[in-house]
């Protein structure tokens, strides 16, 4: 057993210091004009190697928010009112300026965050990533039509939330005059999202069935 935990230890040791390589030349160069080669030579592997970690060359980017592809799901689990777990959980995320609300002037992450944004195939490739988001939230929140509806609009609100607290950052706006405005606009969008998803605050997950009435 401890045999196996070190094994995977080392394995996501592997991908972690592949996509930082990765990332670093992305940045420094552009991602269009680095190659896989390139990133595969600079970490000392072959590129068949580097594939059977990262299928996609934009894997190598989007490693970085992979964590949070089952974040909202997990937030939910066992939770009675699901929106008002994933409110007190952005608004815990804005108070820590953690990257992933956008909130964050740290020059590492803007940087990223305009590779990531100003790249298409990585936009298109973050788009797959917020679906898979919506698939695993919808399972926790039941898994039928209504389900799916909800966590759709759920990952929406989030992306759009993040997405423009790191537009106003980017455009050089300081973070403590843009954190009071972003805890507003989170808790207006929960609180119409609650509105307007009664079944997701409700103690039995199937009553998210109100939605589609």
């Amino acid at each position: 057993m401890g045999e196996m935990g070190l094994r995977e230890r080392k394995k996501q040791r592997m991908y972690q210091d592949v996509s930082d390589i990765a990332v670093r030349l992305f940045l420094e160069r552009g991602f269009d004009a680095v190659s896989v080669a390139e990133v595969a030579a600079a970490a000392g592997i072959s590129k068949p190697t580097l594939f059977r970690y990262f299928p996609a060359k934009e894997d190598l980017v989007l490693h970085r928010i992979a964590d949070h592809e089952t974040e909202a799901a997990r937030v939910v689990a066992g939770e009675a009112d699901p929106v008002d777990a994933l409110r007190r959980h952005f608004l815990a995320g804005l108070e820590r300026r953690d990257p992933v609300t956008g909130l964050n002037d740290h020059p590492g992450v803007l940087a990223f965050h305009r590779l990531l944004y100003g790249t298409p195939s990585l936009v298109a490739r973050a788009y797959a990533h917020q679906e898979r988001s919506e698939a695993a939230l919808a399972e926790a929140l039941g898994g039928d039509l209504a389900a799916r509806l909800a966590a759709a609009q759920i990952i929406a609100v989030q992306r759009v939330l993040a997405l423009e607290n790191w537009r106003r950052i980017a455009a050089g706006e300081p973070v403590a005059e843009v954190a009071p405005d972003a805890v507003a606009a989170a808790e207006r969008a929960f609180r119409r999202l609650a509105q307007g998803l009664p079944g997701c605050g409700a103690s039995e997950r199937d009553s998210v069935k109100n939605v589609t009435r």
